[in-house]
């Protein structure tokens, strides 16, 4: 495109959105309006702050404390598998911070359990507690009340978002397609890293944003998920990093982006949105437990590990430059898988492998004595992202039988997840779970939120109570609302979805973080990962992941039984098929879903290379439990004319 025609073009979509930029003579002043109504009383006087005395908190000064006796750092580690109980730990480490809190997240919305995380932020910043909360932008909150609210809330509460697309925070779908013009590879740089940082002692990492969906808490699709709890010195890594991205150009702050500033200018720093809880029930279980000490110990300090190494590795926001410096997390990474001698534990959501990694994976193979590699991702049923799943699903070949992976296909409605019984929402209710009893002294703020729906029926049978933006999921050039959508399934009910990053090698070395080992990690988002060297822990790491390998929770993918006639043939000609960038239309695909049928003959599942397999295991289809109809096509179009798509998915 003629540059002239190309700048005309996006001066005419950045008019039309209504994004004109404010002037420096504005930010300033909107800055000021900010900065002027931020309260500077505190709600304590106490050298502690006030702090909620916290057994978990506690676990990190231990872990100082026994490093500096030792003259060698000590750390403990707790894994957290359960959505709810995750959620309880953030709320009860922030309110036992004494010092400062620092919280980085890709994704942050408004709803129960990220309102939860506001309102306890905020409490801890009239307590006295420096609180710094940084938010990637195509993700972060889009309520301009709030944000202005936040940006001039407290003289210790600094809200900065990162990577601002046409310096604002909230984009409509003219910013979209002027990305396509002007800033295609900035507008795809995001900043993937999650972590939580108290008074540089502990700290959480792992895949979790904040919204409900990463709690347990939504009732049309949940995220399986994982994060660590770290106690020690190696927190304080996590705390440099995080000064990294908070120094950096793209970290600006909320009052400085025009639309916030424009909403400052015009009416001042408004006041906080109301909290209406739309389950309050909920809200009181989690605040109540994480004030808990009793609870608070048996959930986090009592499972915690001592552990032996631990390395906190993670992008910096150079990655993000034109001339970018080398990465962190992909280079640990794959010493740590090309270093393998027994076996491969993989957990991620999107199994869409770049070139570097699937060389890296055949090198792993054509040694002697490879070891096993076995991973565990979405089936299309459970995933959120059905156009990535297409290219997992188009290379599905080359995944078994050139790489040699064992892979493991999650089941939308796993009858073993770890998942708290109150959470696992019944197709029966339609007002959700029994309300739990309010304890005495416990409060709420707020009420079901205005206009919601419990009990409406989605596309696919779900309950839906809002339109959500998941995870990696975008909106389209033509609108606003999230198009990448999971699919319809056959059954009613509250689905799941892997979304955990983690990885174990050879029963010794565990890894939790945010990295999706895809393209899209590798080139375009920063990532973090927590690297733990202790086999007792990545035992533990690995007995998590085979849970959500088991019968109960993921299908197997394996060959297709070899046709009587001709099956050399279509093996010939669907892998021809298959390596051609346009047009893979070759139907008879090599490998389909199994699922296990036990028996007295089959009293315990068997690996697809069994010799018993094909008399334990019954196929059950490519796309198992999603109500196909044109859908089918849409998986098979995307696989036949979307490999050129796989760089940025």
């Amino acid at each position: 495109m003629n540059p002239l025609v190309r700048l005309l073009a996006l001066g005419t979509l950045l008019l039309a959105g209504g994004c004109a930029s404010l002037s420096p003579q504005q930010r300033d002043r909107a800055q000021g309006i900010a900065v002027a109504a931020r309260s500077t009383a505190l709600d304590c006087d106490r050298a502690d702050r006030c702090a909620l005395d916290s057994p978990l908190r506690a676990l990190g000064g231990q872990a100082i404390a026994e490093s500096e006796a030792a003259g060698a750092p000590r750390h403990y580690a707790t894994i957290l598998d359960e959505g709810e109980l995750s959620l309880v730990a953030r709320l009860n480490l922030i309110r036992s911070a004494t010092r400062s809190i620092d919280l980085q997240t890709y994704i942050f919305d408004t709803d129960d359990s990220a309102r939860m995380v506001i309102d306890a932020l905020l409490e801890a910043a009239r307590r006295g507690v420096e609180v710094r909360l940084l938010i990637d932008q195509l993700s972060a909150i889009s309520d301009l009340e709030m944000l202005g609210a936040l940006s001039g809330a407290h003289a210790n509460f600094q809200l900065r978002i990162y990577n601002p697309t046409f310096g604002k925070a909230k984009l409509n779908y003219f910013d979209y397609a002027g990305s396509v013009l002007c800033c295609f590879r900035r507008f795809n740089q995001r900043m993937h890293n999650k972590l939580l940082v108290i008074d540089g002692v502990v700290g959480i990492v792992g895949g979790r944003n904040y919204q409900d969906d990463y709690y347990d808490w939504d009732r049309e699709y949940n995220f399986r998920d994982r994060d660590v709890v770290v106690a020690g010195p190696e927190v304080r890594e996590m705390a440099a990093n995080f000064q990294a991205f908070w120094e950096a150009r793209r970290s600006v702050p909320a009052e400085r982006l025009n639309d916030v500033g424009r909403t400052l200018l015009r009416h001042g720093v408004p006041p906080l949105p109301p909290a209406n809880f739309l389950r309050p029930e909920r809200v009181v279980r989690a605040a109540v437990e994480a004030a808990d000490p009793q609870f608070v110990a048996e959930a986090f300090v009592a499972p915690a590990l001592p552990v032996r190494s631990v390395a906190y590795v993670a992008d910096l926001p150079r990655k993000h430059r034109r001339d970018p410096g080398p990465a962190a997390t992909e280079p640990s990474l794959d010493r740590l898988i090309a270093g393998a001698r027994s076996e491969v534990l993989l957990q991620t959501p999107y199994l869409v492998l770049s070139k570097p990694a699937r060389k890296l994976f055949e090198d792993l193979r054509a040694g002697d004595g490879p070891p096993r590699v076995v991973v565990s991702t979405n089936s299309l049923a459970a995933t959120d992202n059905p156009i990535v799943y297409a290219m997992a699903y188009k290379y599905k070949r080359r995944n078994l039988r050139a790489l040699g992976f064992d892979i493991y296909e999650y089941k939308p409605f796993p009858t073993d997840p770890p998942v708290a019984p109150a959470n696992l929402f019944s197709p029966a209710w339609t007002e959700g779970p029994p309300a739990v009893p309010r304890p005495s002294g416990a409060t709420v703020s707020g009420s079901r939120a205005p206009g919601s729906r419990p009990g409406r029926r989605g596309d696919d049978g779900s309950e839906v109570e809002r339109e959500v933006l998941r995870t990696e999921t975008r909106p389209s050039l033509l609108g606003t609302r999230a198009v990448n959508r999971p699919l319809p399934v056959t059954r009613r009910g509250a689905r799941m979805g892997l979304h955990a990053k983690s990885l174990v090698v050879d029963r010794r070395i565990g890894v939790i973080g945010t990295h999706n080992f895809d393209p899209r990690s590798e080139n375009y988002n920063t990532e973090g990962v927590v690297i733990i060297d202790d086999p007792v822990f990545a035992e533990r790491l690995a007995q998590s992941i085979l849970r959500d390998t088991h019968p109960d929770n993921a299908w197997v993918v394996a060959p297709r039984q070899k046709a009587p006639v001709l099956s050399g043939l279509n093996y010939s000609l669907g892998k021809a098929s298959e390596a051609l960038p346009i047009l893979d239309l070759w139907p008879w695909r090599y490998a389909t879903n199994y699922a296990f049928q036990p028996g007295p003959g089959c009293p315990h599942p068997l690996t697809r290379h069994a010799a018993r397999f094909r008399e334990c295991y019954v196929p059950v289809g490519d796309f198992p439990e999603v109500d196909v109809g044109p859908k089918w096509l849409l998986v098979r179009m995307l696989t036949a004319f979307g490999a050129g798509l796989v760089p940025i998915l």
